[in-house]
């Protein structure tokens, strides 16, 4: 059984990630993208479906490390567990595949004995294609070779460890002493390839180790969270897709936002809205250069017209990510369905048009030039959200009861339109600033006149609905209206209240009440959006209530794991994690919210 989401270590090579649990499990990796089919789903079900453990022999399934943390500002992962007999140090890393990505990717665990005599034991199940997959399993040499249609996997195999089959699952019998280390290495490649190329483990951990804490130091934030805030950027770091540019939201797929609730989605694609809001906290993190590999991948990913634009795509730009159950998998802890592709490639969400364009804005404000290629793309998507903006969308959540017009998404219609003219009048480059003028204005009256309950003074998640929504929350941080504004105090007021959840934020009222029914076609209920507890932390710092702000960002800081990872949603009831993991949303407001409470005003 997979553990707790809180449970569960990153590890990654920039083109995709493992997740390690504390009894030394690694239950998801998918090879060799982010986005391929996995060779280890026990997440999403049991060991069956695919794990690879590694722990002291005799210890039973779910029983945990006793200390764990990463090496540094690194994503190189050390496991500590401490026997009768002695003690044992497990290290789980994936090296980097240089700048151009072609290396074969591999999972190095190297385990190091500290003191005493401890006996080992591994036990690898491969299962490919998400669980349903049992590969053919030979030996040659050191190797034990794995090989089902396009994929193969090898396992490099130490001398004196002792290795067999049986049942689909490749057993490791070992002892380690006191600076006795014993490597394990998992190579992916494809199956037509005859062999692998060797490794030298010991070098590859240390270049591993150097090329992650050579990049964190490049980090220029240093107020009081630094810790929260550089393991929150090596995260997202670890969610761009290096070849591309590209930035997924999460490495996982149907995590539940509820426990044995259908809200599970496949979130290992890059959404244009995510992958602007983790680049806007890369650059004040200070680093500009993944800033534009994004710009290089957005360019590659929209080419066309700028009406097909769609919210969601592949890693390398793919288009075309259909969404489809598996029905094999009996779901974390029993949530089903579970999904993979996304359907939200056929949704129409206006507000990605203004996430795409304040990121062009704050790219300049870095430094990045404005080239003239980029420019026209601008001028392209501005034309289209000209001629759309009043049209009803799926919005920032994605909802599937139909399209409405969504408060937050006009906004961000209202953010494109500013910063298109703030981007034309800072560079000079030709453009209809008057016409883009006449939007912002058009786009603020409208929401002013139609996105605004009069009666109780706040805005409303949709035109002509009475729900609230922490997304309006973005009339402050977008700067839509000023943060004394009466309408801004009472809106951030009414979210305070009216979605609390335990102390946190929920997105909406997901179970129907609350002043409407159900706006996303799903049932059940979900947990609190941690993100969206960041942004009304943001809220109330601006609004003038610094030492509430403070408060909340410390309590949402404090829900991380032992490791600082943070997953979409928390369940304060239960005190868990929910949701995929780690989330690229919940992070960069992490960072973001870190800034401006270090830098009010």
């Amino acid at each position: 059984m997979a553990g707790r989401i809180e449970d569960y270590a990153l590890i990654g090579d920039l083109q995709t990630a493992a997740l390690v649990g504390r009894d030394g499990s690694v239950d998801w990796l998918c090879l060799p993208r982010f986005d391929s089919p996995s060779c280890f789903a026990g997440l999403l079900g049991d060991h069956r479906h695919g794990a690879w453990r590694l722990a002291p022999a005799g210890v039973p399934p779910g029983a945990e490390c006793r200390t764990r943390g990463y090496r540094g500002d690194s994503l190189v992962l050390e496991s500590e567990w401490h026997t009768a007999g002695g003690s044992v140090r497990v290290t789980d890393f994936m090296p980097q595949r240089g700048p151009d990505g072609r290396r074969s990717p591999q999972l190095i665990r190297i385990v190091e004995g500290l003191d005493g005599s401890v006996p080992m034991r591994g036990e690898l199940r491969l299962r490919f294609n998400y669980g349903r997959i049992d590969p053919w399993v030979r030996r040659t040499g050191h190797h034990r070779v794995a090989v089902a249609g396009p994929d193969s996997a090898w396992l490099r195999v130490p001398d004196g460890v002792h290795t067999y089959g049986l049942d689909g699952v490749t057993t490791s019998d070992f002892t380690v002493t006191a600076g006795h280390r014993v490597p394990f290495i998992l190579t992916w490649q494809p199956s037509h390839l005859p062999t692998t190329p060797r490794t030298d483990p010991d070098r590859a951990l240390l270049a591993t180790v150097s090329q992650w804490q050579h990049w964190a130091a490049g980090c220029r934030y240093r107020g009081e969270w630094r810790e929260a805030v550089l393991r929150s950027l090596i995260t997202l770091k670890a969610l761009a897709y290096a070849p591309t540019g590209g930035i997924v939201a999460a490495p996982t797929a149907s995590l539940p936002e509820w426990i044995g609730g259908e809200r599970n989605w496949d979130y290992r694609f890059c959404w244009l809205r995510d992958s602007s809001m983790t680049l806007s906290a890369l650059l004040r993190g200070g680093f500009r250069e993944e800033a534009a590999a994004w710009r290089r991948w957005l360019l590659r990913a929209i080419a066309g017209g700028p009406g097909d634009v769609q919210a969601v795509y592949g890693v390398a730009g793919e288009r075309v990510l259909g969404e489809t159950t598996a029905t094999w998998l009996p779901g974390y802890e029993g949530s089903q369905p579970v999904r993979f592709g996304n359907a939200a490639i056929d949704q129409l969400q206006l507000d990605v048009y203004g996430e795409v364009v304040d990121t062009l804005h704050l790219a300049l404000l870095a430094g990045l030039p404005m080239e003239r290629h980029v420019w026209t793309l601008l001028r392209a998507l501005m034309g289209y959200l000209e001629r759309h903006w009043r049209e009803p969308d799926e919005g920032l959540w994605e909802v599937r009861g139909g399209r409405r017009h969504f408060v937050h998404s006009k906004v961000m219609c209202w953010v494109a339109a500013d910063r298109a003219v703030r981007l034309a009048e800072a560079t000079g480059l030709p453009a209809p600033v008057a016409r883009w003028r006449e939007m912002r204005d058009a786009v603020h009256a409208d929401v002013c006149a139609n996105g605004y309950d009069r009666r109780r003074g706040v805005f409303v998640q949709h035109y002509g609905g009475q729900g609230l929504d922490a997304a309006t929350l973005f009339v402050v941080k977008s700067g839509f209206l000023p943060p004394d504004d009466p309408r801004v105090v009472r809106t951030v007021d009414a979210v305070r209240d009216g979605l609390d959840h335990g102390g946190l934020v929920r997105r909406y009222r997901a179970d129907g009440r609350g002043g409407g029914p159900t706006i996303d076609g799903l049932a059940g209920g979900e947990g609190a959006f941690l993100a969206c507890s960041f942004w009304l932390a943001d809220a109330l710092a601006a609004t003038g209530r610094a030492d509430e702000a403070r408060e909340l960002f410390a309590h949402v800081v404090g829900l991380a794991n032992d490791l600082g990872l943070l997953s979409e949603q928390w369940d304060p009831r239960a005190g868990r994690q929910l949701g995929n993991t780690p989330q690229a949303f919940s992070h960069v407001a992490l960072v973001n919210t870190a800034f401006d409470l270090a830098e009010p005003g």
